[in-house]
């Protein structure tokens, strides 16, 4: 079975870090892009950043720019996003997903269903 577990996420005060990790089984993430995504109560769904399938370019949301880092451990089968100077406004449940055939900046915008996606974490900020 095709499974995608995102862990990492909890309480912290503004400005603290976390590390949220995919662990990927029954697939591997080579020939996906592999994207973060995150709901917050009462919004929709948004893109929050993107590793590509094929060069590893990186992609956030300008939200997300210059304070999460996106990065992936392909012989763990794994893909990481580093929040750092963490908002209020970060506080949703954050998954991961993957998509085949489909560069970062769609599946940032949400432009096409992903194929697999991971069960949420969720990550609470405090001000």
């Amino acid at each position: 079975d095709v499974q995608l577990q995102a862990s990492g996420g909890g309480l912290v005060q503004a400005g603290e870090s976390l590390r949220l990790s995919c662990a990927g089984s029954g697939f591997t993430f080579d020939g996906y892009a592999i994207g973060w995504l995150r709901q917050a109560p009462g919004k929709e769904r948004e893109g929050v950043s993107c590793i590509s399938r094929n060069d590893n370019s990186t992609y956030y949301a300008d939200s997300v720019k210059g304070r999460f880092t996106i990065s992936r451990d392909s012989a763990a089968n794994a893909v990481y996003l580093q929040m750092n100077n963490l908002k209020p406004e970060d506080t949703a449940v954050y998954y991961c997903a993957v998509r085949s055939g489909t560069a970062c900046p769609r599946v940032l915008a949400l432009q096409y269903p992903m194929d697999y996606w991971g069960k949420g974490t969720q990550v609470t900020v405090s001000s």
